[in-house]
């Protein structure tokens, strides 16, 4: 009867895992889909999001791994590393419907001014964009009005992603380090 349950449990989870909108991730769906790619037409989707780094908290959404051993003399940070999984929200408020998570990276690389090094997926968890991700790699000047960031790829529905995702502080906190940052992106997709 254990056994049962385990294979019904098993059976469940992998009938509910979120769907990349029927694609064919085998490496055989793959090779047929770059098939037809010749024949497809290019996709423009734009996005808007909000995007929680919280990194003072009860449950922080971004922790230190790792520093430098001057870090804390550096008036830039420089070294400071973070991980994060921060949540992506529709609207600014922290309960706002959440569409996705911000899995990656991100370091002070600057001497100069507070610039990160950004390496992360945009991991869209609800909605038609569910499953598919978008990656990023690039520079963010926080305290600049605007840092735009390239989208270098995606997966899912955003297979040969390229684009832009333009990055905004809505709020942020010197203190706690805490920050809601508003996206743009626009990107070019199959």
């Amino acid at each position: 009867m254990e056994n049962f349950l385990l294979v019904s449990l098993l059976f469940l989870a992998i009938a509910i895992l979120p769907s990349t909108h029927g694609l064919d991730q085998s490496p055989k769906g793959v090779d047929k889909w770059f098939k037809k790619l010749p024949h497809a037409k290019v996709k423009l989707t734009k996005l808007h999001f909000y995007f929680h780094d919280t990194v003072t908290a009860k449950n922080p959404s971004a922790i230190q791994i790792a520093q430098a051993n001057n870090t804390f003399q550096s008036p830039t940070l420089f070294g400071l590393v973070r991980m994060m999984d921060n949540p992506l929200t529709v609207k600014p408020e922290p309960n706002s419907k959440e569409i996705g998570r911000a899995q990656g990276i991100y370091g002070f690389a600057s001497f100069e001014d507070i610039g990160l090094l950004m390496t992360l997926n945009l991991v869209f968890t609800d909605g038609k964009y569910n499953g598919s991700t978008l990656s990023i790699l690039g520079h963010n000047q926080i305290f600049h009005e605007y840092r735009e960031m390239p989208i270098v790829g995606g997966s899912g529905v955003f297979r040969l992603a390229q684009g832009i995702a333009t990055a905004k502080t809505y709020s942020g906190d010197n203190t706690t380090q805490n920050a809601i940052v508003e996206y743009h992106v626009v990107l070019l997709h199959y």
